[in-house]
């Protein structure tokens, strides 16, 4: 599966260059999905529910099925976190893999940034960030790309990933 990362600070635009992303690159026939790195603590289960009591419980991991989804909570319970590599190996195959965060990862990435968050650029730092997708003009040594401008930013890194004419 290949593998392309979306990063940046909080408030830059990370995830709704994600959400655009992943509509995008599935309309062309390509098949997704993503990762998603939290650095707080989440909790996808609600307490009261059965498989909230399970966890409580003890369970190691607790599959919640239906008609319409199935989700897959593993307690770590003081283990380490996975690596970014051992949680896209347990995905399905797909074209593309898409990552929101992990800035320090070694797939490469496109950075969001927004002026109005006033954080610095990654890119500069990073040879791992291949572009960045801005709300304003760069002067950078790689491409950069209007926030908003989703085809041209699929366009980048599906030829970065030689997925253009995909599917065959």
């Amino acid at each position: 599966m290949k593998v392309y990362g979306v990063t940046g600070w909080k408030n830059c635009g990370k995830t709704g260059l994600m959400e655009r992303l992943v509509t995008e690159i599935t309309a062309r026939g390509l098949t997704v999905s993503t990762v998603k790195h939290a650095h707080h603590a989440v909790d996808v289960d609600q307490p009261g529910t059965d498989s909230h009591r399970h966890r409580q419980a003890g369970a190691a991991e607790v599959i919640l099925a239906s008609s319409g989804r199935v989700a897959l909570m593993q307690e770590l319970r003081g283990a380490a976190e996975p690596s970014l590599g051992d949680l896209i190996a347990r995905l399905s195959p797909v074209d593309l893999v898409l990552v929101e965060g992990y800035k320090g990862g070694s797939h490469p990435k496109v950075e969001a940034h927004r002026q109005a968050a006033g954080t610095p650029l990654i890119a500069p730092q990073n040879a791992t960030v291949r572009a960045v997708a801005s709300d304003h003009a760069l002067d950078l040594d790689r491409p950069v790309f209007d926030l908003d401008d989703t085809g041209s930013i699929a366009d980048f890194i599906l030829t970065e990933l030689d997925l253009m004419g995909a599917p065959e």
